[in-house]
């Protein structure tokens, strides 16, 4: 909403314009001036509400959102097998749903109750890393006499296994002493070999995995895994870091064009960007901006994109200038002809745009509904409505996974019960904008 013109007016002049509106006889200029003062008021109230909302951002970002408190509404049919039974839902005793509750708990003790999944030891059968050593008996072998009773052989059952975790630098060395000999006549010297496996480079592919694994999935800085190794005693520059790094990228690199390929041919696919900061543009920046030059992008991104293929998953990323519609336009450049339109999911942002005549877009409904989230405080009955469909949608859903549906049985679910929820301008409540 636009800003209006500012309104100059002294308290004498606003007096004696009440005094004109009692009276009933207000000018044109009165009019304008009112007029004004009305545009102020409605303009005033909007900067308001928008920064209420910010604030409500800003306390989502800091502290999180409220739990809620809502409880997922039974599956579509659940109503009709509880009005079926006996007695029927006007019969049924009031303490039967405590009752129904309390069963399952009680044979069952307070510590497992509360004690929730995922804890305790892990089995030995996690360790796939580990190194296995066989330890022999120290006495004792297969077919001897048992040295306790004297009358038994001894046979082999299941060993034992006992987990020992030591501690390893990223990066490891190992230094060989090669032994030499010189001719004492002719001064040739003769140098031992090393052991075959070793092979000829200094750095060995699994210290060049070791590196991109730290620098690209474990978000270690170079400098200081630097400082780390030369700390154990095994130093390596961040420089020889990453050359070592971009000795896996060219190696790979024909891994990503093939995945490129594969995640064009994709049924779904899912985008979105987030900034990132890339020195070399940064750099490109601050030159155009020196050589007032900077009419050109600015924006640095990063895009996702995450085709799905039946049970496989993709996931690509692009860093550079191009927003997430420019990566993916570019991306289904590689799909094959004879292939239908994909489904696209992103948000309703504008970057997002691509070639829309070549795809189904899809918008999530996740997004649309914080939208609404924000709005509550300033329209709760307005965006009651919205959240209350949002919400049977949310739990049809929430019920197709725990029956692990089909695409098409899926589809047919929502469409057969989701169909009712969608919002028209006569679901709104009386007085509610079209808007």
């Amino acid at each position: 909403m636009q800003c209006p013109e500012e309104v100059k007016l002294s308290r004498e002049d606003g007096e004696a314009l009440r005094t004109r509106l009692a009276g009933n006889a207000l000018t044109a200029a009165d009019r304008r001036v009112l007029d004004q003062v009305l545009q102020w008021y409605f303009w005033l109230l909007f900067a308001l509400q928008e920064a209420r909302f910010s604030l409500k951002r800003l306390r989502s970002l800091l502290f999180g959102e409220k739990p809620s408190s809502r409880q997922p509404s039974p599956p579509p049919g659940a109503a009709s097998h509880a009005s079926s039974a006996p007695g029927g839902p006007g019969n049924t005793p009031a303490h039967a749903g405590a009752e129904a509750t309390q069963a399952p708990e009680a044979g069952r003790l307070p510590s497992a109750a509360k004690r929730r999944p995922g804890h305790g030891r892990w089995g030995t059968d996690t360790y796939r890393g580990a190194e296995h050593v066989e330890c022999h008996h120290e006495t004792l072998a297969a077919g001897e006499r048992c040295p306790v009773c004297g009358r038994g052989r001894l046979y082999r059952v299941a060993p034992g296994v006992d987990i020992r975790l030591d501690g390893h630098a990223l990066l490891s060395a190992v230094c060989y002493i090669l032994e030499k000999f010189r001719c004492s006549a002719c001064g040739q010297v003769f140098t031992a070999a090393a052991p075959p496996e070793v092979g000829a480079d200094k750095y060995s592919a699994r210290a060049r995995a070791v590196l991109v694994l730290g620098r690209y999935y474990l978000g270690v800085p170079l400098y200081r895994l630097e400082g780390y190794q030369a700390m154990v005693g095994v130093p390596v520059a961040d420089a020889t870091q990453w050359d070592q790094i971009e000795r896996v990228a060219d190696c790979v690199y024909p891994v990503f064009e093939q995945l490129q390929t594969l995640a064009a041919q994709g049924d779904v696919i899912y985008q979105d960007d987030t900034h990132v900061r890339i020195l070399s543009l940064i750099a490109a920046n601050r030159q155009a901006h020196a050589d007032d030059t900077s009419e050109g992008r600015t924006g640095m991104y990063t895009t996702a994109l995450v085709a799905q293929q039946g049970a496989q998953t993709i996931c690509l990323y692009f860093a550079g200038r191009a927003h997430a519609g420019e990566n993916l336009e570019a991306l289904l450049t590689h799909r094959e002809a004879d292939r239908g339109k994909p489904l696209v999911m992103s948000d309703a942002l504008a970057s997002n745009t691509a070639d829309e005549g070549a795809l189904i877009r899809c918008h999530c409904l996740a997004h649309g509904r914080r939208k609404f989230t924000e709005l509550e405080e300033a329209f709760p009955d307005e965006c009651a409505v919205v959240t209350e469909a949002l919400r049977q949608v949310f739990d049809h859903e929430e019920e197709v996974r725990r029956q692990q549906m089909s695409a098409e049985a899926r589809l047919g679910y929502h469409q057969q019960y989701n169909a009712w929820c969608e919002l028209t301008h006569d679901s709104y409540p009386e007085g509610a904008p079209s808007r």
